[in-house]
């Protein structure tokens, strides 16, 4: 009852829909970074939605079954292969006992989403499955897989039926430019004014620092703040403030060089004015953009965000509909 991990991909790690209410804490609630494609995996399968997968990065990993399970992908455009022969994204299909679950490299997309009949066993911490890496917390020994790693699962509850697919209609689209809605900071007013314009005028590129604790953007003009006297607790740097909580998806910029995205296993606080928030409808596409693709940031409304949000939920309703 067991997987076997025979190449662990890149930065494959168990997740969850993460744990909640300890970010006061300073323990962030990490969890998969595109909730949706981890909730269609398991729904396809008839698992709890938030039963722990594999969440798998930019490369999937190779695994080989002790025991037969159905199984789901959902998410970036990695095709499966069970010992070397094709298998479809968004549809529930079998791995036998002693086959070898494999993926070719990702055509669109950045993370690929990994679900198992009856779910992965590993222990809760703090009321939930998912690795924090940073922290050494949950997942299979707080941290991303490894070679000769062997994954526990939870018993098959005879709910999975093969070829159960998702429909045309509720499949991700996928890009190589994409458009962020934002709300502005509680720091927006620190930037100057032709700043904080080009900041929503100029496209942006992902760089190669972009992972589960933040997404960094390079390319754009350098962002100006206006000089202060800092406050008392604030370091030197236009773009310092005194300690503030950062929400997921906040903007910071240090020195305003280059805009950081947190995301999910970020820090919960710090010294760096957040100039926006990326809307929680949205926080998905992030955790699917690969580096080097384009990025342009739109400011939206209090009302449009909340008008996005109920959009989402929508979607999420009707994934939890599926025939």
């Amino acid at each position: 009852m067991s997987i076997e991990v025979i190449k662990p991909g890149l930065a494959s790690s168990i997740q969850d829909k993460g744990r909640q209410g300890y970010y006061h804490l300073g323990i962030p609630p990490s969890g998969g970074m595109d909730q949706r494609s981890l909730i269609t995996a398991n729904l396809l399968l008839g698992n709890p939605e938030g039963a722990a997968v594999i969440e798998c990065a930019l490369m999937g990993p190779e695994l080989r079954f002790t025991e037969t399970r159905k199984v789901a992908a959902c998410g970036a455009e990695m095709l499966p292969r069970v010992d070397g022969d094709p298998q479809p994204l968004n549809e529930v299909f079998e791995v036998p006992a002693g086959a070898t679950l494999s993926f070719d490299f990702v055509r669109a997309g950045a993370r690929l989403y990994l679900a198992v009949e009856g779910g992965i066993d590993v222990p809760e911490r703090l009321d939930s499955r998912s690795t924090y890496a940073l922290g050494s917390l949950g997942g299979l020994h707080g941290r991303t897989l490894q070679a000769g790693d062997s994954l526990a699962l939870l018993p098959v509850h005879g709910k999975a039926i093969n070829g159960r697919s998702l429909p045309d209609n509720l499949v991700p689209v996928f890009s190589r430019r994409y458009e962020l809605r934002v709300m502005p900071g509680l720091y927006a007013h620190r930037l100057e004014p032709d700043s904080a314009k080009r900041f929503y005028q100029e496209d942006w590129s992902v760089a190669s620092e972009a992972d589960r604790i933040g997404y960094r953007m390079k390319g754009g003009s350098k962002l100006d703040f206006i000089q202060r006297e800092p406050p008392f607790g604030a370091g030197d740097d236009p773009s310092n403030i005194v300690d503030a909580c950062y929400p997921i998806g906040s903007i910071q910029v240090p020195s305003g060089s280059e805009p950081i995205i947190l995301h999910r296993d970020a820090v919960s606080g710090g010294g760096y004015a957040m100039i926006g928030t990326v809307i929680s409808a949205d926080m998905d596409t992030v955790g699917q953009i690969q580096p080097h693709q384009k990025v342009r940031f739109v400011q939206v409304t209090l009302e449009q965000a909340l008008a996005a949000r109920a959009r989402y939920q929508q979607v999420l309703e009707q994934l939890r509909n599926i025939p």
